[in-house]
């Protein structure tokens, strides 16, 4: 599951058992990129932290499906297929449409997000491409361009935070071998009403 030593469900104790138990999905599933985090808890307490507070808190006022789009782009940009994976499957279930989800996703891959985005959801794609491939290239005209495109000054913050994660996301993944034997694609802590719980669902 990871080029480290990790503690499975069964074998955790003390401080990563709570945390596990505040974070598992379904039969006690654990996602490997959490458990990579064992030998260390308290990574994984910041990790859940900024994951859930960035992309799953109730005072976003971006619809969710575009800050998985956004997590889904990064991730290709990165080549992190765990991140891909689990975040697109993410996607497809909040649009309800897998034929429109897949359009945007071959989209995303062909690096052509105009084929299937406009507006303000395009220029999210355009800054989440930028900042990933060269940050030191950003200045006040990108964030600019957002304005325009009519996003509000906390939305684009909302936008910012979710392509920063997911370059932490994706070098957690790539730099310790993270694979998805064992995983259930896909869930996410949906309870986004309660700030505290993290069970994936």
């Amino acid at each position: 599951m990871t080029w480290i030593t990790t503690l499975s469900f069964e074998e955790a104790t003390g401080k990563v058992k709570k945390l596990y138990e505040r974070i598992k999905g379904p039969d006690n599933n654990v996602d490997n990129i959490m458990m990579a985090h064992s030998l260390r808890p308290h990574t994984m307490e910041g990790h859940m932290a900024i994951y859930k507070n960035v992309i799953h808190h109730p005072r976003n006022t971006l619809p969710k499906w575009l800050l998985e789009a956004i997590g889904v782009y990064v991730s290709l940009l990165n080549h992190c297929e765990y991140c891909i994976e689990h975040h697109y499957v993410g996607m497809a279930r909040l649009l309800g449409d897998e034929e429109h989800a897949s359009k945007i996703r071959h989209s995303l891959e062909t690096h052509t997000p105009s084929s299937t985005l406009q507006g303000r959801d395009l220029a999210a794609l355009n800054y989440a491409k930028a900042l990933t491939q060269a940050p030191s290239s950003i200045t006040q005209d990108d964030i600019n361009e957002l304005r325009l495109s009519g996003l509000e000054e906390g939305e684009i913050l909302e936008i910012n935070q979710v392509i920063a994660y997911f370059a932490y996301a994706n070098r957690t993944v790539l730099g310790l071998g993270i694979n998805k034997e064992g995983d259930i694609i896909g869930l996410s802590p949906s309870d986004g009403d309660d700030i505290d719980n993290w069970n994936h669902q």
